[in-house]
């Protein structure tokens, strides 16, 4: 793999695990789940989850690849797509001193975790507005590079949401004293940060089209 590809794939990585830890009905439901019915709960909330996301890259790649080879559309996306990161590091700061994994959860009836996973995403208008900006504009910069390109964000992405969704699903079924509300803060610091060097990336490949 060449290192353009390896860039798309941990930088995708990365920025989609800075979206996954911040608490959501995904996360909430995905807890409340796990510990009812164990550590399948996460895997099979994102595999609903993955199916909606890839339809989605899909239909965007078929029907507004011309769309994006636009150099104003481009500057726009990136420099949205920059805030929208700015805007996300500066609420993840400030949101730390307070933030905890919640383990409560209720008495409903099974549900479908791959349907809940799907229904959830599409309800949360962050997710709409993600990939409204920040997503598409990594599918416009790793169009770039083919296939290989597309296949390296999307499994980037995908895999950041799993690991983390299955190690929550895992310490939930093994007992609530597998994370610590300390390694949780410290973790969505670290992807803060780095959500914060990339808004820069992304106002700088905006501004360099302008200039």
């Amino acid at each position: 793999m060449s290192l353009a590809l390896l860039t798309i794939f941990g930088s995708s990585f990365v920025i989609a695990l800075s979206g996954a830890l911040m608490p959501g009905p995904v996360l909430t439901v995905t807890v409340s789940e796990s510990a009812r019915r164990g550590a399948k709960a996460g895997p099979l909330m994102i595999f609903g989850h993955g199916i909606l996301e890839l339809a989605l890259v899909l239909a965007l790649l078929g029907g507004l690849a011309p769309f994006f080879s636009r150099d104003e559309v481009f500057i726009v996306v990136s420099l949205v797509g920059g805030a929208i990161l700015l805007w996300m590091a500066f609420m993840m700061f400030k949101e730390l001193p307070g933030l905890k994994l919640r383990y409560d959860h209720d008495d409903q009836k099974p549900r479908s975790l791959v349907l809940s996973g799907i229904l959830l995403s599409l309800a949360n208008p962050y997710w709409l507005i993600w990939w409204a900006t920040i997503g598409i504009g990594y599918i416009m910069y790793s169009v770039k590079f083919g296939v290989p390109g597309i296949i390296a964000f999307f499994t980037g992405h995908i895999l950041a949401d799993l690991a983390w969704y299955s190690l929550i699903s895992f310490g939930v079924a093994k007992g609530r004293n597998f994370f610590t509300d300390t390694f949780y803060r410290r973790l969505i610091g670290a992807c803060a940060s780095f959500l914060f060097v990339f808004s820069g990336y992304f106002f700088y490949s905006g501004l360099d089209r302008i200039l």
